[in-house]
């Protein structure tokens, strides 16, 4: 055989050696597919452990919470809102204005727009311990939502203007020396009259305020009915029955010789010619009287 021969009969050979040997550089399938399934395991176990994590984080959470109210004095009172009744568990230690700020999204109304009454109206810087809040206590809470007022402002602007006090009128003569106050102040003060203290602030009591006369001379009352959000002005012939955002405005002035007690006039109506007077209200409630009528905002 010659050497031309030998030399292509050995590249045969080489050839058919090559391409019956697996390339070593390519990995076999079976090592991917175990790869795959090693990585898909791992991906598994970090998805569990996350999970583990969000559950421990949200058993944290609840236990921090219930700690947070284990630490904090509770108190179960029920709530009365447009005659709707709603049972509150709430610190005894907060704010009247923490309160109004979680009834707000229960009752749908602001906290500056809310009437806390806890025997008589509640400063929101008072806490529920301090106003002697306990179980099973009713609390009165009165307030118009946002709409209403703006309904109420909007039928306002379309009656006529208030008059606006001119220079003489605010240097006019006191309210008890003019002659239509004059008359009813002459005659003294009534004999069942509630003892009036001055410089005194108190919230009102559970019962109606008695004791004082109207422009008439007849005997007057005043029954606060929270839970209504009404005024009702009693006299021997009727009782009016009045929305308390239906009164504009509260003026009042103390009694010459008598500064125990004050003519109050409540303004009905767009004019001064609307004004309820009463006469001989005590001193020490007249505070009071304007912040549950007209509120403080």
């Amino acid at each position: 055989m010659s050497n031309e021969s030998k030399q292509t009969t050995m590249n045969e050979a080489d050839s058919t050696t090559k391409e019956g040997k697996p390339d070593s550089s390519q990995p076999e399938s079976g090592g991917q597919e175990e790869n795959n399934d090693d990585t898909g395991k791992q991906e598994a176990g970090a998805a569990t452990t996350d999970a583990d994590n969000d559950d421990t984080e949200a058993t944290e959470a609840v236990a921090d919470t219930a700690e947070e109210k284990k630490d904090q004095e509770m108190v179960n009172f029920k709530l009365i809102f447009n005659k709707t009744k709603y049972d509150i568990e709430f610190p005894l230690d907060n704010t009247i204005k923490q309160l109004k700020e979680h009834l707000q999204s229960l009752i749908y109304v602001l906290p500056a727009m809310q009437k806390v009454m806890i025997k008589g109206l509640a400063k929101d810087e008072k806490t529920l311990r301090e106003l002697g809040v306990t179980k099973g206590m009713k609390v009165m809470v009165v307030g118009s939502k946002l709409d209403d007022v703006v309904n109420v402002n909007t039928a306002k602007t379309e009656t006529p203007p208030a008059e606006t006090p001119t220079a003489a009128a605010t240097s006019k003569e006191p309210l008890c020396k003019q002659k239509n106050h004059k008359k009813i102040i002459d005659k003294g003060l009534p004999e069942d009259a509630l003892q009036g203290i001055k410089n005194k602030r108190e919230t009102l009591p559970l019962h109606p305020l008695s004791g004082m006369v109207n422009k008439s001379g007849g005997k007057v009352r005043l029954t606060f009915k929270l839970e209504m959000d009404q005024l009702w002005i009693g006299t021997k012939e009727r009782t009016e029955k009045i929305n308390m955002n239906h009164i504009r405005q509260v003026v009042s002035e103390p009694i010459e010789g008598h500064e125990q007690y004050h003519i109050m006039g409540l303004q009905l109506g767009p004019t001064e010619a609307s004004r309820y007077w009463i006469y001989w209200v005590p001193a020490q409630f007249v505070d009071a009287i304007k912040d549950t009528v007209l509120g403080k905002w």
